[in-house]
């Protein structure tokens, strides 16, 4: 298994130079869900123009907490279905598609002398159920194995910063994580690409329906319409803003970002449990680079949907003392080096009761124009809710394809890990692309003319990305500015005063790649556009 370009002359482009005017089917929105109906469209054969107004994973796939959820939190409101199906595409990712950008996350529920016998026996029984939701959706123990109870002295090994004060020991568990939701998205639409898909950034949609779209080029201002048999709209929470039957009621998810030092040691997930639930917890996951995320939040929102949602000090506040109470280190505001919030696109089925009891199951949706919308779901289902959409589109429009292939489909850069493993590449570069690793480096030698020591030396003292990196998101996966390199390509943006360190090796990155263009070719280059080799 390894995931390997088809077509070698595709590219994701930002703006809407030389794009088709005529093709079968049109995804308007590159999040998770986007990337993944123009993978699947593509690869059963139809013509793709996928496009967004701003950027791939500009939207709510960049904010999310980065884990591959088994279910379990669905299994607990009754969401027996949507359970299992998240536990089936957590094992698909992990296994077949997504090896590479993925990993086993070990995480650890603390029990304290205050944790009541029925709350105990509660989060096991959850445990427990977690793992069987893993052996029916038959994901390897070798991934996600079984979990276990632990004694204190085994908690606190494995989570050293705990409040040691009334330890009783506790449960560890384990989950999917992402090495990035958003390099996720570009590894998506990098192989949608490979197979055909046009991949557009910097178009907006002015107007849709069923076979019509007409666009806007936000590089320059141009107009252009395009025709189609079928038209998705994977917008996320924008989705009504386009076909005006859907209506959703959003939902707001707040994340803290920690330098690693805030809690030494620590490299186990934990999840601290809210006081006063027997089912609410925040979550504290270590993640490569050094930093921290704490999350998160489930607030109503009201209102116009903003491009990039705000963190509010309440939520900020909330999280601080939830992790507090279960570290002996008290956090303060001053250790929050970054916040981010993205917004839940759930579907308003008219039920009362807050947004964390919406189901969490995707809907697909056909307008009075013929618009298909897929709405719902959450990063883990995408590849279903993407296989949901296109054959809902094809069926409306007539269109006959092959079968969907995305469940056996490797992305690019994807392979077995022991392969993976024995890699003689770079570490982070081989976490971050698998075996495209090596098309990373040598891209960069070709493109800089710099030897390696240059090419992976980490771009701050703060920040392990490198330049190989960030030429690599100009020349392959479309980055058009410092922001999409910064805030997308890699997740450098998060925390603020990294993304000042960095920015001048962005700009870098950037002008040497288009003076390389401009000397092969003699004019500037219209965008950057991104080839798929």
């Amino acid at each position: 298994m390894s995931g390997s370009p088809t077509s070698p002359t595709s590219r994701i482009t930002p703006g809407l130079a030389a794009a088709p005017s005529e093709v079968d089917l049109v995804v308007i929105g590159l999040g998770v869900t986007g990337a993944g109906v123009a993978l699947d469209a593509a690869t059963r054969g139809l013509s793709v123009l996928a496009v967004d107004a701003h950027d791939l994973a500009f939207g709510t796939s960049r904010w999310s907490s980065k884990l591959v959820h088994g279910g379990l939190r669905y299994l607990a409101n009754g969401q027996v279905g949507v359970a299992h199906e998240s536990a089936v595409e957590r094992g698909i990712l992990m296994e077949v598609t997504a090896p590479h950008l993925t990993r086993a996350m070990p995480y650890v529920v603390p029990f304290t002398s205050s944790t009541g016998r029925a709350q105990q026996l509660l989060t096991r029984a959850g445990m427990r159920a977690g793992d069987l939701l893993r052996r029916g959706a038959r994901t390897s123990p070798d991934t996600l194995p079984p979990p276990r109870r632990l004694s204190t002295t085994e908690l606190l090994a494995m989570a050293p910063p705990l409040r040691s004060a009334g330890l009783t020991g506790g449960t560890l568990s384990w989950d999917g994580q992402l090495e990035d939701d958003a390099r996720l998205v570009t590894t998506i639409a990098r192989t949608a690409a490979a197979h055909g898909a046009h991949v557009r950034t910097r178009a907006r949609v002015l107007s849709a329906t069923g076979t019509r779209v007409d666009l806007r080029d936000e590089l320059t201002g141009a107009t252009h319409t395009v025709t189609a048999r079928a038209v998705v709209n994977a917008t996320g929470v924008w989705a009504g803003d386009l076909v005006d039957e859907v209506r959703l009621r959003p939902s707001r998810g707040t994340h803290l970002v920690l330098r690693a030092e805030t809690l030494p040691g620590l490299t186990t997930a934990v999840f601290a449990p809210v006081p006063g639930s027997t089912s609410r917890f925040v979550m504290v996951l270590p993640q490569p680079d050094g930093t921290l995320y704490v999350g998160l939040t489930d607030e109503p929102v009201e209102g116009p949907m903003p491009d990039v949602p705000t963190p509010s000090e309440s939520e900020i506040g909330f999280l601080l003392d939830v992790v507090s109470a279960s570290f002996t280190r008290p956090l303060h505001r001053s250790d929050v080096v970054g916040a981010f919030a993205g917004l839940r696109p759930l579907l308003d089925t008219g039920a009362d009761g807050s947004t964390s009891d919406l189901s969490r199951r995707h809907a697909v949706l056909t307008s009075r124009t013929g618009v298909v919308t897929v709405v719902g779901g959450k990063l883990t289902t995408y590849r279903r809710m993407a296989q949901d959409a296109v054959d809902a589109a094809t069926t409306a429009a007539g269109l006959t394809t092959r079968a969907c292939r995305t469940a056996t489909l490797p992305l690019l850069g994807a392979a077995p890990r022991a392969e993976l493993a024995a890699l003689e590449l770079p570490t982070r570069l081989v976490r971050r692309y698998g075996i495209d690793a090596a098309l990373v480096l040598s891209n960069a030698r070709d493109v800089t003319g710099l030897d390696d020591d240059a090419l992976l030396a980490p771009v701050s003292d703060r920040v392990p990305v490198t330049l190989a990196e960030l030429v690599f998101g100009v020349t392959h996966e479309g980055a058009a500015d410092v922001d999409d390199l910064l805030d997308r390509r890699t997740r450098i943006g998060l925390v603020p005063a990294d993304r000042d360190a960095a920015r001048p090796a962005a700009e870098h990155a950037l002008a040497t790649v288009r003076a390389q263009a401009r000397s092969r070719t003699g004019q500037p280059p219209s965008g950057s556009s991104a080839t798929v080799s």
